[in-house]
């Protein structure tokens, strides 16, 4: 490949942060080639729209940045730039109007990814931008070396944004494999599971939902509702507390505090317990009293043992019921990442300090956040703002 089919502008990986990027490029006029390794383009997004495409969250910006942890300076600034506000206008600009949840999460009104997805590639490939799948990138930060379905290839681009992902979800792209060209602080999962050895009296539940519960590890509190499952315990509660669990299982402490009861004081909890028993099992009296059966039972007597204690005592181990885990599903199963690029190798615009010309964003930078539309609304951020760094650079040269 000659010199002079080359790009101004080259983006690697077409998750959410690399779709935002190639339409900034493209926008301001510039030739861009956007790459991806996979077979088709945009398969994260479309996976995260598997179940409803849940693209930011409803609420002020100093809350949707307090959700991403750690907040370096780049990422306050993009979330500033980019908030919930921008994400939804986003979205419409692209014929998909959108509606808030009760829970203020944002969904497109169809839900599904790939409508966005469409416009966003029609749109792009209208303004020119060549889009290239099966495009892996094997090395190089100022001509970057490529495996192709036509063979080697080399690219020279005047500027590049790496949106190469996290390593979750290898099977659409995700595979970390990039950590050895960067400068990185480890990988770990975030935004899953967790393993717990049950006792076999469990699996019957396997699958049950525990709803209207609340979640601490430590101090924290998370309202949610979880999964159990024949490995452990999987579902948006878990999520919203894997990071701390995650730390408090490093630190050997990996207990789960489940308090069955959230809406209800301990007294009034008590109060309801106090009631007669009469000739009723405590099973019967548990289950007419607070309506407490089934796998929300089962999950008692598995933390407690078979002798349950009445009363107050009952009353407060409801309310603060340990579960021990045995640490988190793998990093190939989890949402999301924690770790990635450092953030003091970039300049505040995210170009690589080491490599000018060269931008990253998305979830490869080291942040984490929980599910419900943190994440997208963090990539489509970050990935607008490495865009916007990239066609400045270019502007003055």
């Amino acid at each position: 490949m000659n010199d002079s089919s080359q790009p101004d502008a080259l983006v690697i990986g077409s998750g959410p942060a690399g779709l935002a990027a190639a339409e900034v490029l493209a926008n301001a006029g510039h030739t861009v080639w956007l790459v991806d390794q996979m077979p088709s383009l945009g398969r994260k997004l479309l996976m995260a729209g598997k179940s409803g495409l849940n693209l930011t969250k409803e609420e002020p910006t100093s809350v949707l940045r307090s959700a991403v942890t750690p907040l370096a300076p780049q990422l306050d600034a993009a979330l500033h730039l980019f908030d919930s506000e921008a994400v939804k206008a986003w979205a419409e600009s692209h014929g998909q109007p959108v509606f808030t949840g009760s829970s203020g999460r944002v969904f497109p009104t169809a839900m599904k990814a790939s409508p966005l997805l469409r416009s966003v590639l029609a749109s792009l490939v209208e303004n020119g931008t060549r889009l290239l799948p099966r495009w892996r990138w094997v090395g190089g930060l100022a001509s970057f070396e490529f495996e192709t379905p036509h063979g080697p290839v080399t690219v020279r681009p005047k500027a590049t944004v790496l949106a190469l992902g996290g390593a979750s979800w290898p099977r659409l792209g995700s595979d970390g494999l990039w950590v050895k060209h960067l400068p990185t602080n480890p990988f770990e999962p975030s935004n899953m599971g967790f393993f717990v050895a049950w006792s076999p009296h469990m699996a019957i539940h396997f699958g049950a939902a525990i709803k209207n519960v609340a979640l601490s590890v430590g101090k924290q509190t998370w309202r949610g509702e979880f999964v159990i499952t024949a490995r452990g315990v999987e579902g948006g509660g878990i999520y919203a507390a894997s990071a701390a669990l995650r730390e408090a299982t490093k630190a050997g402490a990996p207990v789960l505090t489940l308090d069955l009861f959230p809406d209800l004081t301990i007294e009034a909890l008590a109060g309801k317990l106090a009631r007669p028993q009469g000739k009723a099992s405590l099973a019967n009296h548990l289950r007419r009293t607070i309506g407490l059966s089934g796998a929300r039972m089962a999950i008692i007597r598995e933390a407690i043992g078979p002798d349950l204690p009445q009363g107050h005592e009952l009353a407060l181990l409801l309310k603060a019921l340990p579960l021990r885990t045995e640490g988190p599903f793998p990093i190939r199963e989890a949402i999301s990442t924690a770790g990635g690029l450092r953030m003091d190798a970039l300049t505040p615009e995210l170009m690589l300090k080491d490599c000018p010309g060269v931008f990253a964003a998305g979830e490869m930078l080291d942040w984490e956040a929980p599910t419900g539309g943190y994440l997208i609304t963090t990539c489509l951020a970050t990935g607008r703002m490495a865009g916007q760094g990239a066609a400045d650079w270019l502007k003055h040269r």
